[in-house]
C-alpha cells in the first residue's frame, strides 16, 4: 500500500514537470501564442529582411495579426520573398502595405501592416508591393563614420585657415616693383662760397 502510494505521488511529480516542459520549449520555440485558426498565405519581397526569421509575429496596430511562414531567396530578382500566414479574422486592403521593424533597439525583428484606403481587400496568394527593408544598424553606423572621415578630410587647420586668410604682407608685395627714385641733392658745402668769391 506504501508503495502504490509513492508511485502515485512520482507519476504525478513526473507528469508536472513533463507539462511545464512541453511549455518551456514552445515558449522559446515561440508557438505558446499559435492557434490553430485557419488562415490565407501572402506573398512578399524584400531587398534586406536583415534578422528576420520563420514564426516572426506580424502585427498591425501592434496586434499580432499572423505570422512569418517561410523566407526564401528569389533567383530571378535577387530579393528575399516572403510568405505570410494572415489569421482568417483579419483583413487588409490590397494597397496595404508592410514594413521591417524591431522591438525596441536590439529585440526581435517583425513585419508591421500599414492598412491602406483601399475598399478591395487582399485575397489568399495575394502579394504586398508596398514593402520597406530592415534597417541593418551596421550599415547605419558605417554611413556615419563614412561621412564624419569625410568632412575631417575636408576641413582645414586654424593656422592653415589663418594663412589662407591673411592679405600680403608690404614687403612680399613691393618686391621686383621699381622704387621712384628720390632728387638729387648737392652734398658739396663748397660750391655757394666758389660762386660769391667769383662775383
Amino acid at each position: 500500500m506504501k508503495k502504490t502510494y509513492l508511485d502515485f505521488w512520482v507519476g504525478l511529480f513526473v507528469a508536472i514537470g513533463l507539462v511545464a516542459l512541453l511549455f518551456l520549449s514552445l515558449k522559446v520555440g515561440k508557438l505558446s501564442s499559435a492557434t490553430f485558426r485557419s488562415g490565407y498565405p501572402l506573398t512578399l519581397q524584400f531587398d534586406n529582411i536583415g534578422g528576420l526569421k520563420p514564426r516572426a509575429p506580424v502585427k498591425s496596430a501592434g496586434v499580432v495579426v499572423g505570422r512569418v511562414a517561410s523566407i526564401d531567396f528569389d533567383n530571378e530578382n535577387y530579393q528575399a520573398k516572403v510568405t505570410l500566414r494572415i489569421d482568417a479574422p483579419y483583413q487588409f486592403p490590397q494597397d496595404t502595405s508592410a514594413t521591417i521593424l524591431t522591438s525596441g533597439l536590439l529585440g526581435e525583428q517583425y513585419i508591421g501592416l500599414t492598412p491602406g484606403a483601399e475598399e478591395r481587400m487582399l485575397q489568399p496568394n495575394d502579394k504586398i508591393t508596398m514593402t520597406q527593408s530592415a534597417v541593418v544598424l551596421e550599415n547605419l553606423i558605417s554611413q556615419f563614420l563614412y561621412k564624419k572621415a569625410a568632412e575631417g578630410g575636408k576641413t582645414s587647420s586654424p593656422e592653415e585657415k589663418q594663412t589662407e586668410d591673411s592679405p600680403p604682407s608690404s614687403a612680399a608685395s613691393t618686391v621686383g616693383q621699381p622704387t621712384p627714385s628720390s632728387p638729387a641733392v648737392s652734398t658739396d658745402v663748397h660750391a655757394p662760397l666758389d660762386k660769391a668769391r667769383a662775383k
